[in-house]
């Protein structure tokens, strides 16, 4: 009895020693992703037995994931790493120093290379130099065009500056006076978030990329501001906004122009199968004004989202706690074939700058056509400001700019004017 009790403890005792280092990493609340970093953890732990990977989905409260995450660094007990992370609440996290800047720890430049991400990457710098977030995905945000409407009205393909939008527009009164040219509530609404979809996709464009912010100073293009401003009131004052509630306005037809992001195209397909891609349905980048001097590529936004490392004040975790997180996330992005697993199981196209030429992804993009679009345009789509204030500026803009200048409350010249000294008073605080 006595061996068996020792035998026992013996036991016992390796399975509490076995790991070398334990970690914990968040996935964001949505059932695919974090069933994709359960299988990379176990597949990872079996190659590597020493390390112990917990992963957990962020519980989400009344101020969302980001409040969970920021309730954690409060309590320094943040997990080792997490995704979910986009650029606006990143700021957040770096101005508290809660996470650390990934660019500092080894194998950064490698991983960059390895995974196609050498330009792309650029867009995720912070004022200081550094990086303190690996992306995971970002959906470059289309425009989704009515293709058999726009033939209707004597147009072979989706027009791509303000004027020829304009024209279609006016074509479209004529024709089917009870139609719009895009069916959007948020545009007379502050909601700051909804910025992303609208302004900042037409801003991006308009700029070339310019940034709306940068080392925490305004550096807005005036011009690209002011011509998204007026192209908006134009659209208005010509009655080719619908702002009010509509029920499926574009997928109906009331509508032949719409924002769109590819997690709707299963919805679409489910709901709308009569809409076929290619045939009724294209996807197009944000128009530009016609002096805008070429034609393509058009930039755009990227609702994209990362990884970061948290800061061993916040997480109590130590140097070889981050070490081997790091290396978790090295293996998992180091590798395509991981890269097309997540884009099967979840739907959000990898930060990759060869989505559409490597074969790898062929057979992804066989069954869902629909994609090659947002693909390749994701190296062209600008991630959403760098800063904690995101949300009071992106309010700002809304209240005193972008929606009285639509409205025709403001001239363009006077709603930015308004916006920048709102915006500017934010930053100074």
């Amino acid at each position: 009895m006595r061996k068996f009790v020792l035998l026992l403890a013996g036991l016992f005792a390796l399975s509490v020693a076995v790991y070398a280092v334990e970690v914990v990493f968040w996935t964001a609340p949505n059932p695919t992703q974090e069933a994709f970093w359960r299988s990379m953890a176990e597949a990872y732990m079996a190659e590597h037995p020493d390390v112990k990977i917990t992963v957990q989905a962020i519980v989400e409260g009344p101020q969302g994931s980001e409040g969970t995450i920021l309730a954690a660094i409060a309590g320094g007990n943040a997990p080792t790493a997490s995704e979910n992370i986009f650029t606006g609440f990143g700021a957040q996290l770096v101005e508290a120093g809660a996470v650390v800047p990934l660019n500092e720890l080894p194998g950064w430049d490698e991983l960059i290379v390895a995974r196609r991400m050498t330009n792309a990457i650029k867009g995720w710098v912070f004022g200081d130099g550094n990086y303190y977030i690996f992306p995971i995905y970002a959906n470059a945000m289309l425009f989704a065009w009515r293709l058999d409407i726009l033939k209707e009205l004597g147009f072979g393909e989706p027009p791509a500056t303000y004027e020829g939008i304009l024209a279609v527009g006016k074509k479209l009164k004529e024709m089917y006076p009870d139609k719009f040219l895009w069916a959007r509530t948020a545009l007379v609404q502050p909601t700051w978030w909804q910025r992303w979809f609208d302004f900042f996709m037409l801003y991006n464009a308009a700029s070339d990329g310019n940034p709306f912010l940068s080392g925490g100073k305004l550096v807005a293009d005036d011009e690209a501001v002011i011509t998204v401003f007026k192209f908006l009131q134009e659209l208005n004052a010509a009655e080719l906004l619908l702002t009010q509630p509509a029920e499926n306005p574009f997928q109906t037809g009331l509508s032949i122009w719409t924002n769109f992001g590819p997690w709707g195209i299963p919805w679409m397909k489910e709901n709308f199968p009569e809409l076929k891609f290619g045939e009724n349905l294209v996807f197009a980048p944000p128009p530009v004004p016609a002096s805008f001097g070429y034609v393509k590529p058009h930039k755009t936004f990227a609702d994209a989202k990362g990884i970061v490392i948290y800061a061993p004040h916040a997480s109590g975790a130590s140097q070889e706690q981050i070490n081997a997180i790091w290396e978790f996330v090295k293996w998992v992005f180091g590798s395509v074939e991981n890269d097309v697993a997540w884009f099967k199981q979840t739907n959000l196209l990898p930060l990759r700058e060869d989505l559409t030429t490597n074969p790898a992804f062929a057979a992804v993009f066989a069954e869902t056509p629909e994609l090659i679009p947002y693909a390749e345009e994701l190296p062209y789509a600008v991630p959403p400001l760098k800063t904690p204030k995101v949300q009071d500026i992106q309010t700002a803009l809304s209240e005193y700019g972008m929606i009285p200048a639509l409205l025709g409350q403001k001239t363009p010249e006077q709603a930015w004017e308004d916006a920048k000294r709102e915006i500017l008073l934010l930053l100074e605080e």
